[in-house]
């Protein structure tokens, strides 16, 4: 009987352990799902999604900047903004239409002493004389203006005094030292520098209106071995 009962209490404790094992062991259903599975499945559906958004981009629609390069365009873009400023100023500040007399920008003539602006474009509306050095030659802003004599520049200004911006040419005509001046042009339209040698009838500026100027003309004097002498005769009787 003793010996029954130790085998009996054996077999149970053995049925004791071996339940749970076979449980654990148990087949797992079809429809539970693991925590891989869903990872896998959530990734999977991350890839979907994101191949479904891609997109290729072109080149051409962005513009990728660095620091240096956005300062560079917005110096370039303050550089325009002053020169239209600029272009502005000086056409509100031309004071007529430029004339369209001679646009070879060559004074008309073969010999010695030219007229320095086009015949036909002005008008004298003073000449030398109580006061005044030279003749002014009423003429619209922007008319060209010639060298009257072929020579070396001495003055290009941008200020020259009353003046303004002014240009003096010494030339020697007819063996006579002579010097030329030209004043009152336009800023910005000097077309020669101190020191370099012009031919007669060469371009050299525009008639303006600044420095010591009420309205656009061409204050021309001229001065034969170092004495003013009146400009308009000196044209007619030379040029």
């Amino acid at each position: 009987m003793r010996t029954v009962a130790i085998f009996a209490a054996v077999s149970a404790l053995v049925a004791a352990v071996a339940l749970p094992a076979y449980a654990a062991t148990k087949p797992v259903d079809a429809d539970a799902t693991t925590l891989q599975q869903m990872a896998v499945s959530d990734a999977q559906s991350l890839v979907v999604a994101s191949e479904a958004t891609a997109a290729p981009l072109a080149r051409g629609t962005y513009s990728a900047t660095t620091p240096e390069e956005i300062a560079k365009k917005k110096a370039e873009a303050a550089a325009k903004a002053r020169a239209a400023a600029a272009a502005r100023v000086a056409s509100a500040g031309s004071g007529g239409q430029i004339s369209d007399a001679d646009l070879r920008l060559v004074a008309a003539g073969s010999g010695a002493v030219r007229y320095p602006v086009p015949q036909g474009s002005y008008y004298v509306s003073r000449t030398l004389g109580n006061g005044h050095n030279g003749a002014d030659m009423v003429a619209p802003a922007g008319t060209p203006i010639f060298a009257a004599a072929s020579g070396v520049v001495r003055i290009s200004s941008e200020s020259h005094y009353g003046y303004g911006v002014a240009v003096v040419i010494d030339s020697v005509v007819g063996g006579k030292r002579v010097s030329t001046l030209y004043a009152h042009m336009t800023n910005g339209t000097r077309a020669v520098q101190a020191g370099q040698t012009v031919q007669a009838g060469q371009f050299i500026g525009k008639v303006g209106n600044t420095g010591r100027s009420y309205g656009a003309h061409l204050h021309f004097e001229v001065e034969v071995n170092g004495s003013l002498v009146e400009p308009i005769g000196w044209l007619r009787v030379n040029a």
